[in-house]
């Protein structure tokens, strides 16, 4: 299937130095509170960075989807290179869920690419119809700072510093279509995971 259009801003960064930031790409997801009997969505996987320790933790119970087909081809190689697999690549539009996706599932991660998305509140929304009640939806993103701060490798990285967003932020999108904070886990040096639960009163 090939896809086009990628989300404004946002772009796989090098592989060397996210591994700076996050040497241990699984103590990470288990922080968020991924644990193996889950079946994940891992929502603009870009290059398998955590697609692979995903899989690992999960048994291959992992939906790996992106808008790129080169960076799921990349993720593909890099989940086989670790010697595990997933249960569907999918390439498409991370907001058309819903006719992506038909297995309602545990847990969705979305590291480093919602404050690309162009309609947040629609991908809210598209997450209470991909998750089981109660299920956890988890946004990594890079605390507001200005850019020329978080540097790595000593260069500046992440996305614009108009683009970064709040915790508060990305609660005013996410919330309402649905969900409630369940926690705030920091991810030094520069990020935070936001995780948040459907509530209750959700079917």
């Amino acid at each position: 299937m090939e896809c086009d259009g990628l989300f404004p801003a946002t772009t796989m960064p090098d592989r060397q130095w996210w591994a700076v930031l996050w040497p241990d790409p699984e103590a990470v997801l288990r922080s968020l509170g991924v644990d193996p009997e889950m079946t994940v969505v891992d929502l603009c996987c870009g290059d398998g960075y955590f697609t692979a320790p995903l899989a690992k933790i999960v048994g291959g119970h992992v939906y790996a989807l992106d808008i790129d087909q080169q960076l799921l081809e990349q993720a593909r190689i890099e989940v086989g290179r670790q010697g595990t697999s997933v249960a569907e690549w999918i390439c498409g539009d991370a907001r058309d869920l819903d006719d992506l996706i038909r297995e309602r599932v545990d847990y969705v991660l979305m590291a480093n690419a919602f404050h690309g998305v162009p309609d947040q509140t629609r991908l809210a929304h598209a997450m209470t119809y991909l998750l089981k009640p109660r299920g956890t939806f988890a946004v990594v993103n890079w605390r507001p700072i200005p850019r020329e701060q978080t540097k790595v490798l000593d260069k500046p990285r992440g996305p614009k510093t108009e683009l970064r967003m709040s915790p508060d932020q990305v609660r005013a999108f996410v919330e309402p279509a649905g969900f409630e904070l369940a926690d705030l886990v920091e991810l030094p040096p520069y990020h935070y995971g936001a995780v948040f639960r459907v509530s209750a009163d959700v079917p």
